[in-house]
């Protein structure tokens, strides 16, 4: 791996914007990358067939399921490491060292439990208190995004990706949501029925009420030195998944619970009634370039 990287080879890193996810577990590196390196501290260096390290947050966009649309408020970071296969170009994410691939990032649900929502005809001043009263307090929920199946198991395809057309980033996840009511086990979406996001940079084609989206590969620049690339104002997309109902809500009375949530967030919801817009920045640089810096 050469120390420059080439436009093409760093606009891959878009696709792992993501949202964004579970564990990918690697052993850890025997040393912590220093100076500017220092960002990819949780690179699986130890890991000899690693190309590429990668850091990703997500600052910005929304998740539309069924009804509700949970807008992304707090940082979600996705940090690990890539394996290019040479002879076929393919290439498998792995997870970051300690195996915290995916920081827990909890959004705050608009209208919490109960869908309540301040009016719009109150000044915005005020909108602004109770949404917060109402978001924050017993009523109030949060979701999480998480990866439903092992890093590894991301598809990336950069040539998609490039040529911002078709799928670049395949991930499968599910979405925990959280309250003092709902207890510590309600999700949509399930390890064996994931939400599955078929991300593009380019433009969907998701069937009616949904129309087209366009997503956006963003601006590319490096250090000084061209061993760290930088990839700001990137957008992945997909608006045309399907969203399973919710289950594990309410503990031992899930069988009432259950049923109220889906109620409430209008799931399961048919592929054409749910949004994905992931937009952040990226960095990356070559594996062998950070072990230097160790």
């Amino acid at each position: 791996m050469v120390k420059r990287y080439t436009r093409s080879r760093a606009s891959v890193l878009l696709c792992l914007c993501s949202l964004a996810v579970a564990l990918g577990v690697a052993s850890p590196a025997l040393a912590t990358p220093k100076g500017e390196f220092a960002i990819f501290s949780d690179c699986p260096l130890s890991n000899s067939e690693i190309t590429a390290c990668l850091l990703a947050k997500t600052e910005s966009g929304e998740f539309v399921v069924g009804k509700k649309t949970v807008p992304i408020t707090n940082t979600i970071t996705l940090q690990g490491g890539v394996i290019e296969d040479r002879e076929t170009g393919g290439e498998t994410f792995v997870g970051a060292a300690d195996g915290n691939t995916l920081s827990k990032a909890p959004q705050t649900v608009p209208g919490g439990l109960l869908g309540v929502v301040a009016p719009e005809f109150l000044p915005p001043f005020l909108q602004v208190i109770l949404n917060e009263f109402i978001d924050k307090g017993v009523t109030g929920v949060t979701a999480t995004t998480e990866l439903a199946v092992p890093a590894s198991s991301i598809g990336i395809n950069e040539k998609n990706l490039l040529q911002s057309t078709g799928v670049a980033l395949t991930l499968p996840v599910k979405v925990h949501l959280e309250n003092a009511f709902l207890g510590s086990s309600c999700y949509i979406g399930s390890d064996s029925q994931p939400l599955t996001l078929n991300l593009t940079t380019g433009t969907t084609s998701p069937p009616l009420p949904n129309k087209p989206i366009k997503g956006n590969r963003g601006t590319i620049e490096s250090n000084e030195e061209g061993t760290i690339l930088t990839i700001a104002d990137n957008s992945l997309v997909d608006n045309a998944f399907a969203a399973p109902g919710a289950s594990g809500c309410g503990g031992i009375l899930s069988f009432l619970v259950d049923p109220a949530v889906n109620a409430t967030l209008g799931v399961p919801a048919q592929a054409g009634h749910n949004t994905a817009i992931l937009g952040g920045t990226l960095k990356q640089a070559g594996a062998e370039v950070v072990r230097e810096h160790e």
